[in-house]
């Protein structure tokens, strides 16, 4: 296999509105923030070159002395988030480097992330063009319109989308300019390479790698992290 070098953007620029005010980037988790947490899983992957983190822009500079706090070697840079999640990670790709051969795109509320998961995914990246991972639901989902449930998807065709989502740089850039052509916001990096026809890989993860979005979360990720330390 073809050497493979990765620059992986971090997603922080969000707002905290479902926090109850707490800034959940910058949340101790563990003794160490939750971003820096997710800069730490990649800053450990050798096939990750570069991490460039999109952020508020009242929140640039402790980010960066965070990261040079805790050996964050590998962060380019810190740039200023956009309206929307989208804008936010475009932003954050002018900072690629030229020589880079995949992109990795991660939320910055996911510190729990398994770095084996994720070469693997990096793997199935290099195979298939774009990779993410992702788990098996574990709850019967139903379609509801009108306070009417109207469908109900067959459970083993559905996964829960994780980060990261890693595409080659070609395909990914192909993506970045369809959707700027079409005025299109997507929710997630996927829905960039699906547009363009890539039949992206899904990783299997595991279900610690959960995203902290409510302060119920956080409790869960204590939870996760007190049991990871047990079991060393």
């Amino acid at each position: 296999m073809a050497e493979l070098t990765v620059s992986a953007i971090i997603a922080c620029a969000g707002g905290f509105t479902r926090m109850n005010g707490v800034n959940k980037q910058l949340y101790c988790l563990g003794g160490i923030p939750v971003a820096v947490r997710s800069m730490l899983v990649f800053q450990g992957i050798d096939e990750i070159t570069e991490i460039i983190v999109s952020a508020r822009e009242c929140d640039i500079d402790e980010f960066r002395t965070l990261a040079e706090k805790h050996g964050i070697t590998k962060l380019k840079a810190v740039v200023k988030g956009g309206e929307t999640r989208q804008q936010s990670i475009f932003n954050a790709y002018s900072e690629v480097s030229k020589e880079t051969r995949f992109v990795a795109v991660h939320d910055g509320a996911r510190p729990l992330a398994d770095p084996e998961k994720i070469k693997r995914c990096i793997k199935d990246a290099y195979i298939f063009g774009g990779a993410s991972l992702g788990v098996p639901v574990k709850d019967t989902i139903k379609y509801v319109e009108g306070g009417l449930i109207t469908d109900t998807p067959d459970r083993s065709h559905l996964y829960i989308t994780q980060t990261p989502q890693i595409f080659r740089k070609d395909v990914y850039v192909k993506g970045i300019n369809f959707a700027n052509d079409h005025m299109l916001d997507f929710t997630d990096d996927c829905q960039l390479a699906e547009a363009v026809g890539l039949k992206v890989c899904m990783t299997e993860s595991d279900y610690r790698n959960i995203k902290i979005t409510t302060p119920e979360d956080l409790a869960v990720a204590e939870a996760i992290l007190a049991s990871v330390k047990c079991g060393e």
